[in-house]
């Protein structure tokens, strides 16, 4: 699968981040997989379908929008990761390993933010 949006780099990445969530909560038992797995899933894949959601707009705030979305995602995921790691889930290591890539991820994806009006020179993008 190709697209336009795969050369995005946050987003290659957000998707990277997803799976390597994904595969971590896989390997853990039901009740922690339904209470703090579902959620650490679910905010980690939010930061890159918020990523496609806004690059597919039309306008360029439009798009800033979803972006901040995937920040909050991205901010909420480091919250369950330090959960999980709190109640012996994943390691610390694991944990701080992954919060660390989450957390160069954010302020790539500030800059990404910034970029983004700044690409756009029409009048009528403002």
């Amino acid at each position: 699968m190709k697209s336009a949006l795969n050369d995005l780099e946050i987003y290659r990445e957000a998707m990277e981040l997803g799976e390597e969530i994904w595969a971590t909560v896989r390997a853990w038992e039901y009740f922690a997989k339904d209470t703090v797995g579902k959620q650490i899933v679910r905010s980690g894949d939010s930061i890159a379908a918020n990523l496609a959601e806004g690059y597919g707009r039309f306008h360029f705030k439009e798009n800033q929008k979803f972006c901040y979305y995937s920040r909050d995602s991205l901010e909420e995921t480091q919250t369950w990761l330090e959960k999980a790691a709190r109640r012996d889930l994943i390691s610390r290591e694991v944990a701080r390993g992954l919060y660390d890539r989450l957390e160069t991820l954010k302020k790539r994806i500030n800059a990404y933010i910034r970029s983004i009006g700044r690409e756009s020179s029409s009048p009528n993008d403002h």
